[in-house]
């Protein structure tokens, strides 16, 4: 081999050795966080906040509501019960005005007070500080399930692990059969449990809202917030400088630097950081709050608890972390009332109304009128009479069933056959009704004119509900 082909394969190794050693760097392994248990107001408030949200998931599906399951979503008869209110699959645009209360909330939220929702509502928070509490019952504190991580196997080891996913398993399982609680009546569902006769789809999904729990809550934890949540990522788009965020006051506390209790930090040339680093030790994501607005940060609040603990035992003001806004910050005044959060808050208001009316004035009754495509009219009797035939659906979206008949009116003399006059329709039944609508020719000028329908109640109910649909006549 001559020289020059020798420096041409130790040029191509050397590239390769190179490019293996940034591919390493790029996909180094993110190290586990342990965080740090604290107490103080705000980790009260997520508490409050954890225990409400887990009782309304985990109670709801047994709260009675007039002989039946309060919050059912009942898919294989198409219905969807919310206390008193029944919906059907005609009602979809109820869900799609939900969405958009949802978004908009969560927008004028973060507009205001930045990612609270991740910190203090957000399932996937939830969910872990269960976890993570079971992790401590189990396996102690910070530095205990550190150094029982790095341990050998031993008995005391298996049996705190054993235990620490036996809770969480049992807990996993019995949040999937909530979660399928949600969708099939739970006292039914839990009676077929006890006797293994679930089927095979309800067994599927509480299998697999439970594996979800487990594997989301107890092992991906805030990779989860960091890799897979797209909200972390946009949500800068919504923060203003008069966005409430967690925030390091630099000036403030900068340079930081260990010292006494007793020593005067001026004196020393050090700002009120201590340096202590408790307030990466108690995060949930494991990020130094102390560098500045990071995406990662779900505004816990656990940094600010740790710091006003520190500045409590130093005789320093608390506030050295803490919500505020970046012009706060500078010294500036804080605008709450700006054209974002008022855009937000008009829109969430106008859509949450109109939600609200639509309900109030929702009729459990519907009809939709299709004309006959065959013809676009007949003449009977001796060419004397204009007859439309057309059909009818009714929907009966009420809880119980109805008696029903139907009425005409736009023209002179109009009169409307069904088949039978008076016709049942069961709870959330579709049911297709034949109707011929006769006028007599001379009341019609023209090629035909607009008419109503009317569907309406006869056994004592009174609901009504009427359509406009066209009536077509022969040219004179």
């Amino acid at each position: 081999m001559t020289s020059s082909a020798k420096t041409r394969r130790r040029g191509r190794q050397t590239d390769q050795a190179e490019t293996e050693a940034v591919v390493q760097s790029m996909y180094q392994s993110r190290e586990k966080v342990y965080p740090r248990e604290i107490k103080g107001r705000f980790q009260s408030l997520r508490k409050i906040c954890i225990f409400a949200l887990l009782g309304l998931f985990y109670l709801l599906p047994w709260v009675p509501w007039n002989g039946r399951q309060a919050v059912l979503f009942d898919l294989p008869a198409r219905q969807f019960h919310l206390f008193g209110i029944t919906l059907w699959p005609q009602d979809f645009f109820y869900l799609a005005l939900l969405l958009i209360i949802s978004a908009l909330g969560l927008f004028w939220v973060t507009a205001i007070a930045g990612r609270v929702w991740c910190g203090y509502a957000c399932p996937q928070t939830v969910w872990t500080e269960v976890f993570m509490w079971m992790e401590r019952w189990t396996e102690g504190d910070r530095a205990k399930r550190m150094k029982l991580d790095k341990a050998p196997w031993t008995r005391d080891k298996l049996l705190r692990k054993g235990a620490k996913h036996t809770l969480w398993v049992v807990f996993a399982a019995w949040t999937g059969f909530t979660f399928v609680g949600f969708f099939t009546p739970i006292t039914e569902l839990g009676a077929r449990l006890l006797t293994f006769e679930l089927g095979p789809w309800e067994t599927f999904w509480a299998l697999f809202y439970g594996f979800a729990t487990w594997g989301n809550a107890g092992f991906m934890r805030e990779n989860v917030c960091l890799y897979m949540c797209p909200y972390a990522r946009f949500q800068s788009a919504m923060f203003d400088r008069n966005t409430l965020i967690i925030s390091y006051d630099e000036a403030r506390g900068e340079p930081r630097g260990g010292r006494s209790r007793n020593a005067d930090p001026r004196e020393l040339g050090l700002g009120d950081c201590i340096d202590c680093n408790l307030c990466v030790q108690v995060c949930p994501t494991g990020i130094d709050i102390r560098d500045g607005l990071q995406y990662e940060c779900i505004a816990c609040g656990a940094c600010i608890d740790a710091c006003d603990q520190v500045m409590d035992k130093m005789n320093y003001p608390r506030g050295l972390i803490r919500y505020t806004t970046e012009n706060a910050l500078e010294g500036q005044p804080t605008r709450v009332m700006r054209p974002r959060v008022i855009i937000y808050g008009v829109l969430l208001a106008a859509v949450g109304v109109a939600l609200l009316a639509s309900l109030i004035l929702r009729e459990p009754i519907r009809m939709d009128i299709v004309p006959d495509r065959n013809a676009l009219y007949r003449l009977v009797q001796s060419d004397q009479v204009v007859e439309n035939v057309y059909t009818l659906k009714v929907m009966n979206m009420d809880n119980e069933g109805h008696t029903y008949r139907v009425t005409a009116e736009g023209l002179p003399g109009i009169r409307v056959e069904t088949q039978p006059e008076r016709f049942d329709v069961a709870p959330g039944e579709v049911r297709n009704v034949p109707a011929r609508v006769q006028v007599d020719r001379s009341d019609v000028t023209g090629v035909g004119a607009d008419i109503t329908l009317q569907l309406q109640t006869v056994d004592g109910s009174e609901l009504r509900t009427r359509e406009e649909t066209r009536f077509h006549a022969p040219m004179e």
